[in-house]
């Protein structure tokens, strides 16, 4: 490979570069089968859902990332993004431009006052009974945690990043395609969020204890059949089938 003046290989088409990333990606998985890489999405929207959307806005009105970002959104479209996993308080992740480079992005946890904050405005915000039984959180939920100034997106000084690329500043394409990597997997799991940023969700539902018990009490109670469904169980005995009895019949021999 021929290198340019300024010691960085030259660009590539992004048709080759994508060829390049599907055969280092298929060499890595057969010795490390457990890489969960960012699917490419090509000339699609980054993130599909109201979560993952936010979370890419929120990383795209800080001025500070500005002069990289668009590089690091073409990178996560073609797919370039290898490994990323979601831990508490640190994103570690592997890209692919003309090697395997290796990103880590560190993030501050919440604050226990910010996060009070979040548990008190969540009051009362959850759909029904059912929604909470099966662990989901509505989109007024996601409304509430995903505001940029008090949700819990964190702020450019509450991020840090490292790569092992040759590009020393504060931001390079590689990290940026990482922060859209990461709405890419809050489409999937926006539970990861609260990993992120190190609070404990469910911390949310006991906010709601008082306006459980109120909807339990007022609303339509929910029928056997119901939970059943919901959790794939059998509340009731099952009736005994009927058995047919069957007369004999006798032959009479004149």
């Amino acid at each position: 490979m021929s290198w340019n003046n300024y010691g960085y290989p030259p660009r590539v088409k992004v048709a080759e570069h994508k060829e390049q990333i599907a055969k280092k990606l298929a060499k890595l998985l057969k010795k490390q089968p457990d890489l969960q890489p960012v699917l490419g999405v090509g000339n699609k929207a980054v993130a599909k859902t109201f979560w993952g959307k936010a979370w890419c806005e929120n990383i795209e009105s800080y001025q500070d990332y500005a002069y990289r970002i668009d590089r690091g959104r073409s990178y996560a479209r073609r797919g370039a993004i290898l490994d990323l996993k979601i831990k508490s308080g640190i994103v570690q992740a592997l890209v692919y431009g003309t090697k395997v480079y290796k990103v880590e992005i560190s993030i501050t946890a919440a604050t226990s006052m910010a996060w009070q904050n979040l548990i008190t405005e969540c009051a009362g915000k959850i759909n029904s009974l059912i929604e909470l039984l099966q662990g989901k959180f509505s989109e007024h939920i996601m409304q509430v945690i995903t505001q940029p100034d008090k949700g819990l997106f964190p702020k450019p000084n509450e991020i840090k990043f490292s790569c092992s690329c040759l590009d020393h500043a504060m931001l390079c394409k590689h990290t940026s395609a990482v922060l859209y990597g990461i709405g890419m997997r809050l489409d999937d799991a926006p539970e990861q969020l609260f990993l992120l940023r190190q609070v404990d969700h469910t911390e949310l539902l006991s906010s709601v204890n008082n306006d459980l018990s109120l909807e339990i009490t007022t609303s339509t109670p929910i029928i056997d059949t119901d939970i059943e469904t919901l959790f794939g169980i059998d509340l009731l005995p099952k009736a005994p089938a009927k058995v047919k009895k069957i007369k004999s019949k006798q032959k009479i021999n004149k």
